[in-house]
């Protein structure tokens, strides 16, 4: 019998598939007892080498509100060659295609190790894959040399048949023609007039006598012809727009003193949306956005053009001071759901030393699945080799991005689906299997995902509705398939089909199963998922008191103590890590604003509620790795008990790599022996942080910023703002001898926490 955990690994790495508890407690009652709901992390387009598609479409069930596709949990006669759905038990007859069909000749889609399967649709129009460049020219020289610089570098990664589009914008706003040979022409819009999609369409001709639409038969993209002045074939315009990107100048309208330059970034994305829901509707696109400072002007603004007022920050935010904030985030969020109604997602790279207005444009991002990017300048490696990295390929050489996906998710009858949190929309498809209950995006049985890629992964939350007074019967199992659909890079139409099962058991008798398949990491991340998407709307503290109330009667479920006895409380081993990582997460820049802007935020918690379970692990409790000369390197504590002065430490947050060179480590350095032969063990020391985390740069998407520093050194606040502050002033001379390195705060410290925990846990008042 494998553990728990070999079943929760094997579950991943086959499904994409990681749930708070793996075995299910079987009435509505019992459920919402265990405090933590029942819920899992889905990667729909999880990375499988061994997982060929199949040439042929899925078999659905010919109920007309289940629909649920054939999966190895059916039961099948193959003599009568009929299926029952394990969903709503309808009986069905296999297609002519499977006459042949028998216990020892089974299709593929009726074997246990397909839980997860493949198929390629055939039929339907094959569509390019779409980019369209909206390119900020208000930078600064060398800011704008480097972008173009990556810009051409990006048309020679693109598939020859790719369609690509450019949008310049400062002051006005440019859409550049791109079928003229010999001449750059251009349509200028004013950056200030805001225009619905069918104004834009009528101006840039986009538009033609309307063709009698035929019942019954979806929009066809427009011809081809319209559409091909703006987005051409990257084979046929590479010269002309190479050209093109070469001679872009910087805005030439006139910035005076103390003024900010005017940035039309509303205007300029509006058009993109426009120019694409008229060209090609319900396909694949990206727009990727590329700026480097706020809006100014126009509708999206978010600051005006005089220096000498601030952008906002979070304090005028709370004290209602932020004088385009609502208007502006309404503004993007309108852009952003006409965008994801059409399947187009929106990439935005921010570049700039101070807030470009993430805050309010996030929304663009977050609602289509693109991509945020953020950083100080487009002269550096962090955006250089991120932007690299959005066309890395796949083990087939194909892109590892999809497009327009559609999630939708069946369950058996004692659950319902209370909602979805991650990159996505919801499509508003009642049913059934729908929660009144919700929780994220809920009221929904589908959502949209317009940009995916093998990382993007969910966090769906369900509800048990079966009535206590009716048990499951013994060695049932609760069932849920999540069918995707999308457009593969290879402009393939695919659906990947997953279906899992786990026992229901009775929560009275069999506690201790359940207690035993409760996955912690997976748990953690779930409810800091709803913890974000709660922060997004309510006050800080609240949410805060919201985890800690969770915390304290999950522990008074789950712990085992006499009343009022705090050092008799004890957690057992599947439960143990988990209020370390509510500590850790208390403490994060997901909940936690101070010190951060508004834009940083933003980022943050963009990139936490779609990474999978081990990155957002690391975003919530960074991992520390120590290096000495006493044996190989070791994961340590993230205390700062582990800060001494003969180590180097190397930590990942997933957002920064900090190399930490000890007190002293960092005097040797300084007096140079790592050049003398005597000690090249030194050297080697020295050297060993620096190849690892070169690896870690290589691979993680976006890249990390890199910091090296020591203590004293003014970034050691990376590491120091992180640890566990064990060791504080307030603490120091009770310890009697030195050990690591006592933190300025007055943050409490996880043993501090874990003891206020115990008392609150085994109090009797509560």
């Amino acid at each position: 019998m494998a553990t728990y955990q070999e079943f929760i690994q094997q579950n991943e790495d086959r499904d994409g598939v990681r749930f708070s508890w793996n075995v299910w407690p079987s009435s509505r009652l019992e459920a919402t007892k265990m405090v933590v709901p029942l819920a899992c992390l889905f990667t729909p387009l999880k990375e499988r080498p061994d997982l060929p598609p199949v040439q042929y479409e899925p078999v659905l069930c010919s109920r007309p509100t289940c629909k649920a596709v054939l999966n190895p949990l059916c039961q099948v006669d193959y003599r009568a060659k009929l299926w029952a759905c394990n969903f709503c038990y309808q009986r069905n007859q296999f297609p002519p295609a499977y006459a042949g069909i028998s216990d020892v000749n089974q299709p593929a889609e009726l074997m246990p190790q397909f839980s997860t399967i493949e198929y390629i649709v055939q039929h339907g129009p094959q569509t390019p894959l779409i980019f369209l460049y909206v390119v900020d020219t208000c930078l600064e020289e060398e800011d704008l040399q480097a972008l173009k610089e990556s810009l051409q570098m990006s048309l020679s990664l693109l598939p020859p048949n790719a369609l690509v589009g450019l949008i310049t914008f400062g002051r006005m706003v440019q859409v550049h023609e791109l079928s003229c040979d010999g001449i750059s022409k251009s349509y200028v819009f004013r950056g200030t007039k805001d225009l619905s999609g069918k104004q834009i369409q009528e101006m840039l001709g986009l538009t033609k006598p309307a063709a009698p639409v035929q019942q019954g038969r979806p929009a066809q993209p427009q011809d081809h012809s319209i559409s091909s002045r703006f987005l051409q074939p990257v084979h046929k315009i590479d010269m002309n727009l190479t050209d093109l990107l070469c001679e872009l100048q910087r805005d030439p309208w006139p910035v005076l003193q103390g003024k900010r330059p005017l940035r039309s970034t509303g205007i300029a994305l509006s058009i993109a949306v426009g120019l694409l829901e008229g060209t090609f509707p319900n396909t694949g696109a990206r727009i990727m956005l590329f700026t480097g400072g706020p809006p100014t002007q126009g509708p999206g603004m978010v600051v005006g053009d005089e220096l000498k007022t601030p952008i906002r920050s979070w304090h005028d935010i709370e004290k209602d001071n932020a004088r385009y904030l609502k208007k502006a985030t309404k503004y993007y969020d309108a852009l952003a759901n006409r965008s994801a109604v059409n399947g187009h997602c929106i990439d935005i790279y921010a570049f700039a030393l101070d807030q470009t207005g993430l805050l309010e444009m996030k929304c663009c991002s977050n609602l289509t699945g693109g991509h945020i990017v953020m950083g100080d300048s487009f002269n550096t490696s962090l955006f250089k080799q991120t932007y690299q990295r959005v066309f890395t390929k796949d083990y087939n050489g194909e892109f590892r991005m999809a497009f327009g996906g559609e999630l939708e998710v069946k369950t058996s009858r004692e659950l319902k689906i209370s909602g979805a949190i991650g990159p996505c929309v919801s499509l508003n498809a009642k049913g059934p299997c729908v929660s009144e209950n919700e929780m994220g995006l809920g009221g929904t049985s589908q959502w949209k995902i317009c940009g995916i890629n093998p990382f993007t992964t969910l966090g769906m939350y369900f509800e048990v509705v079966n009535q206590h007074n009716a048990p499951v019967p013994q060695g049932g199992r609760g069932a849920i398939q999540f069918i995707t659909q999308y457009q593969h890079s290879s402009t393939q139409k695919r659906i990947r089909v997953t279906t899992i099962a786990r026992n229901w058991a009775d929560a009275q008798s069999q506690i201790q199963h359940i207690e035993a398949a409760f996955d912690q990491e997976a748990a953690a991340v779930l409810m800091a998922r709803l913890g974000v998407f709660r922060a997004e709307s309510e006050e800080g503290p609240d949410v805060l008191r919201w985890l800690d109330r969770q915390l304290i009667r999950l522990c008074q479920k789950f712990g085992q103590f006499h009343k009022d006895d705090p050092n008799s409380f004890r957690l057992s081993e599947s439960f143990s890590l988990y209020p370390q990582f509510m500590f850790h997460l208390r403490r994060s820049p997901f909940l936690q604003v101070f010190n951060n802007s508004p834009d940083e935020s933003s980022y943050y918690r963009h990139h936490f509620v779609r990474q999978d379970l081990t990155q957002s692990l690391i975003m919530m409790q960074p991992i520390l790795y120590s290096y000495s000369f006493y044996g190989p390197p070791e994961p340590v504590l993230l205390d700062s008990s582990s800060i001494l002065p003969d180590r180097i430490l190397l930590m990942d947050t997933f957002f920064q790599l900090v190399i930490y060179h000890g007190e002293t480590i960092a005097q040797w350095r300084k007096a140079g022996y790592q050049e003398m032969a005597e000690y090249e063990n030194f050297k080697q020391l020295l050297q060993a942080p620096l190849d690892d985390a070169q690896e870690i740069l290589q691979t993680r998407f976006p890249m990390p910023r890199y910091v090296d520093t020591e203590h004293g050194g003014s970034q050691a606040r990376f590491v120091l703002s992180k640890v566990n502050p064990s060791q504080t002033h307030n603490n120091l001379y009770a310890w009697g001898q030195e050990t690591g390195a006592p933190i300025l705060t007055d943050d409490v410290s996880l043993q501090v926490f874990m003891d206020h925990l115990k008392k609150l846990a085994v109090s009797s008042a509560s």
